[in-house]
Order: C-alpha cells, then structure tokens, then sequence
C-alpha cells in the first residue's frame, strides 16, 4: 500500500450538503474541504447521476467512500460495486432510515460504517454484524478565531439554536396515538422533533433563553460561530445521542449547558462536568440555569468556557477526524488482505 491512500468518494451531483452553499456545511467542509488539507490522502470526488458504473474507478484506488447508507444525496444504483476487491467505507446516514437502509449493506457491499454516533446508539438500530467506528467530525478550527471575548458577551440570556418540538395539544394526542398504535411505539413518534430534542423543547419556555430556529437568523452555513459568540453561554440538548452542537458551542468559547444521560451517552464524547461544561438534565436544568445567572461575574463560568473550547478545539476538528478516518481506511484494508 502507498503511503498516500486514494480514495473515491461517490454520492450524488445533486445532493445539497456537497455544494458549499447549504445551511449546514458541516459535511462539505469535512469531506471537501478536510479532505484536501491532509498530506496522506487523495480523494477523488464522484458526483454523479442517478447510476454510477465502477468501471470508471479503473482499478486506481485503495478504498471507495460512500457519502452515506440510504438514498439521499446517494445515486439510485452503483453498478459493479460487488464486484470491486477494494473495501466500501460508508457514513451512518439519519438514525430514522436504520431500517430501511439495511438493504444497502448488501447491495453495496459495505465493510464498514463510520459517524458521529456513539457504537451503543448504532448498536440499536443496526445488525451486530455491521462494523462500526465512532468519529467525531464537523469543526473548521478557523471559524472559531479571533472570537469576542467572554466578559464582552450577553451574559444574562442563555442561547438555544436549532429544531424543537410542536408542544401545542393536538400535535401532543398525534404523538401519542402513534406511540400506543397496536402497543407499539412506531419510528414517527420515536424521531419526531419533540422525541429527539425534549429537553431543548422546554427550555425554549424560559425566559432567559433566547431561543431560534436554525433558518431564523443570517447566522447560517459557516456564519455560525458568529451567532455563537454574542453570547457566553448556550445550550445543547438531544435525546439519543449529542450532535455536533455539543463540540461547535464550547469552540466557540461558550459555557455549554450539555444534556448529559445514560440514554445519550453523551459522555462518550469526553466532556466533564463542571470542568469543560456544565452537565444538565430534564430534573436539574432550571437549578443549573439560575446558578449560572445568579453568579454571572463567577471567574469560573470563564474558566469552564475556555477549557471546554481547548478540549473541542484538540478532539473534534476536521483534521483530526480525517487522520482518524484513515487510520480506519487503513485497519479495513488489513482486514480485507486477510480474507
């Protein structure tokens, strides 16, 4: 094997998260933008139609990337890729479409996935077969530079960004009537807004949050620093497992109230409370708040925020996460050479 993997990364022309141009560039920036930073990789980018044939791969590459395991942002059909002796690498798509997505681990021949997920949250929706490594991605160091300072920024209102659910009764008896239906709780009710970010919907009730939406504000695309940094503190909360949130808030050099449970196991992501963030939960968040705001000229709110932007900093940039990546590229070809 050289010293300098190729790789072919295949998904679809029309897919929006590879144009640079979305409200969330968090893909285009890894797989793009990371991607051509590193020495030790060369990634040739396949964006193609509806069908890809592999024999325009010509045998020229170490590994095949997929952008992800379900049909978006995906072609409908990859021709020969069984038929490829090279191992298929694949991003963990939506948790929703786990079941569906099943079916292209066979049709494409994967050998191994990869994503922001801690294994245990994979470990539910997936076979025990799929192979799986855990890879936190999604931080362009340079977007978090030359910040506001911290005793310059709003300190009597906490932020909160992104979806919440629809709290208002009649969505409230949907929901339920989904979850019960046949004594089942079925994948509507279990990836709705209100399932996925309960937490973050009640916060929003409070009135020191100062809550938007993501499309709400010009804060958009790599913007999202700057909205960031107007405030010293900010919330992320998510019920299965942390998102990106959870490493672009404390880059950004915010104290970050962090849903932390044992159903998200967010502490796999090796944030400590009360050193690099503040852990919260749906019984103590409104007591973690008031500290907060009633000590607001503490030093060690400060000192919190700048060691959580350090430890975000150093674990999950992008180039980070590409030489952790490659190092899986790496271990999957061992592992095919001794098939």
């Amino acid at each position: 094997m050289n010293s300098k993997l190729r790789i072919a990364f295949i998904y679809h022309k029309e897919n929006p998260f590879m144009t640079g141009n979305h409200f969330d560039n968090t893909y285009y920036n890894f797989f793009i933008k990371a991607f051509k930073r590193n020495p030790k990789l060369t990634a040739i980018n396949f964006p193609t139609g509806d069908k890809f044939d592999c024999t325009e791969l010509k045998d020229d590459f170490d590994a095949v990337l997929l952008w992800e395991n379900t049909p978006f942002g995906m072609p409908e059909k990859i021709i020969g890729i069984n038929d490829l002796k090279i191992p298929i690498l694949c991003r963990t798509g939506d948790p929703s479409w786990a079941k569906k997505a099943k079916k292209f681990h066979e049709e494409w021949n994967i050998n191994h996935y990869f994503g922001f997920y801690p294994e245990s949250f994979i470990r539910q929706l997936y076979p025990s077969d799929f192979p799986y490594r855990t890879i936190f991605y999604g931080l362009e160091a340079q977007l978090y530079e030359n910040l506001t300072p911290f005793n310059q920024r709003i300190k009597d209102k906490i932020l909160l960004t992104g979806a919440i659910g629809n709290t208002k009764l009649r969505s409230k008896l949907l929901t339920s009537l989904k979850r019960n239906y046949q004594g089942k709780r079925n994948i509507f009710s279990k990836w709705s807004a209100l399932q996925c970010y309960a937490l973050r919907t009640k916060c929003t009730t409070l009135p020191y949050v100062d809550y938007t939406t993501t499309l709400a504000h010009e804060y958009i695309n790599d913007k999202y620093p700057l909205l960031l940094q107007k405030y010293a503190s900010s919330i992320a909360a998510t019920t299965y497992h942390a998102n990106i949130k959870y490493w672009e808030i404390p880059a950004a050099g915010c104290l970050t109230f962090m849903e932390v449970t044992e159903k998200n196991n967010a502490k796999r992501t090796g944030f400590i409370d009360d050193e690099t963030c503040v852990y919260i939960n749906e019984s103590n968040y409104v007591e973690k708040f008031s500290e907060f705001l009633e000590t607001l000229d503490d030093p060690k709110w400060e000192k919190i925020a700048s060691n959580g932007r350090k430890f975000a900093l150093e674990n999950f940039n992008n180039d980070v996460a590409v030489t952790s990546l490659i190092q899986l590229i790496r271990d999957v070809i061992k592992e095919k050479e001794l098939e």
